[in-house]
């Protein structure tokens, strides 16, 4: 996010450990975000999607995460911490911060300690909030085989294999598998991480189900590959009047994906009373949207060193907005190594892409380019909607030098001059049907 600025990292005590926290957004209630097994606060903002969809969710509330005690930026401890010691640390956070009531938004293995948490303090809790949760861990793999799973797991910590699955890459870029290893790697060691899962086998919350009474919401997707979706339902139908909603295409790490809009507005309706509709904040608006990347960027980066090549993305950017501009653009946001621009006419949009692309040439940093037509969301300087994906995806399908576009972008352009290649038939991930794209040239 262009526009975000990373939170100040505070530390509240919890007995003799320091909690590492931090607070964004300034909404009328607060949220407390009680992560799954991997985290860090800071290099988690490094991902795709988490900074934006943290500003999004604190539209309507502060928003106040921390690291849990031996990962991240939180004290290192000796050996694994309890539920009850975890239970602590949640305590402790809040008190730093002056929240008499919060929201507690489980993630995965944070779903067991929020139903704890939440019956045991039931006067500091307004709502629960449970993603990818569980009732009982390790029902899936034997314990005469959990050894060598374990193992497996940690033999490949780093790497980013294990945050693959939760982020539901399938096949992931040299550049993205390094940012997932990195998250890995700062969150926890190895050895930390396989007695992390050996003490989540031995979870199991069903006693304390019956005796949560705050208002509860648990959401699960059927595509998630960490927690199967049995168990996120028998979580809604163990808690009394709990709301149950389940997803169809979202991985385990929803917040770490584009389309989680749904599962934002789902919970700020649940906690607010109120869903989210076209307000005065919100315009729609008709748009072309283009998303740009450089290709092998970190190939590049490691070739010419971290002095050039900070000062080769010095001069896309400044050549980017330069174009951008030219072509009666809107430059939204920098991406890190792209930009996002929506335009007023598609024909401006393809030209300037196809312009943009022929200018990085020049300076030795092969561009790929979509782009697709339809109604955005202006939020403030960000933009947001189901166009704004599908030109995401359209890009992701695009090779290095070229420029892919939507049929809805070739059909409103004919008779402008513009020549196109087909690509054939797509299926965009995240979006319904078959996508026709086509190939801009010159």
């Amino acid at each position: 996010m262009a526009d975000f600025i990373m939170p100040q990292t505070q530390y509240a005590r919890s007995g003799d450990v320091n909690i590492a926290y931090h607070v964004t957004g300034d909404g009328p209630i607060d949220i407390l975000v009680v992560p799954g097994s991997i985290s860090h606060l800071e290099v988690v903002h490094e991902l795709p999607c988490i900074s934006s969809n943290a500003q999004r969710l604190g539209r309507f509330a502060r928003l106040i995460s921390f690291d849990k005690r031996g990962q991240g930026l939180s004290d290192r401890v000796s050996g694994v911490p309890t539920l009850e010691e975890r239970m602590d640390d949640v305590r402790a956070v809040l008190d730093a911060v002056g929240s008499r009531k919060t929201v507690l938004l489980g993630m995965s293995e944070g779903c067991p300690m929020s139903l704890l948490f939440s019956a045991t303090h039931p006067d500091r809790v307004s709502h629960l909030v449970l993603v990818g949760g569980f009732v009982r861990a390790g029902y899936s793999i034997p314990a005469a085989q959990f050894e060598a799973f374990a193992d497996r797991v940690v033999a490949s910590w780093g790497s980013g294999q294990m945050m693959r699955n939760v982020v539901g890459l399938a096949n992931g870029s040299q550049e993205q598998l390094a940012a997932l290893g990195k998250f890995e790697r700062m969150s926890c060691s190895p050895g930390a991480f396989k007695a992390i899962m050996v003490m989540n086998r031995l979870i199991d919350v069903t006693p304390v189900l019956q005796s949560v009474r705050v208002p509860t919401l648990v959401l699960h997707s059927q595509a998630d590959a960490v927690v199967p979706v049995s168990e996120g339902r028998k979580l809604g139908a163990a808690i009394a009047g709990a709301k149950y909603i389940e997803y169809e295409g979202l991985p385990h790490g929803v917040f770490f994906t584009t389309e989680c809009e749904r599962v934002i507005d789902d919970i700020e309706e649940f906690v607010t009373g109120h869903r989210p509709e076209v307000g005065e904040d919100v315009d729609r608006v008709l748009a072309t949207v283009l998303f740009t990347d450089i290709v092998n960027s970190t190939t590049k980066a490691i070739e010419v060193g971290d002095r050039r090549w900070h000062e080769l993305l010095d001069s896309h950017d400044r050549l980017a907005a330069q174009v951008v501009e030219r072509h009666r653009g809107r430059l939204v946001k920098n991406t890190g190594d792209g930009i996002l621009a929506t335009f007023d006419g598609p024909g401006r949009g393809v030209r300037c892409a196809l312009a943009l692309g022929e200018a990085a040439r020049q300076l030795g940093l092969p561009l790929r380019a979509g782009l697709h037509t339809g109604e955005i969301e202006v939020r403030g300087s960000d933009v947001g909607g189901i166009a704004v994906h599908v030109a995401a995806r359209v890009m992701g399908r695009s090779d290095a030098n070229e420029v892919l576009v939507s049929r809805v972008v070739t059909d409103l352009v004919a008779g402008a001059g513009l020549k196109f290649s087909e690509r054939g038939s797509f299926d965009l991930k995240g979006i319904p049907g078959a996508w026709d794209l086509f190939a801009a040239v010159q």
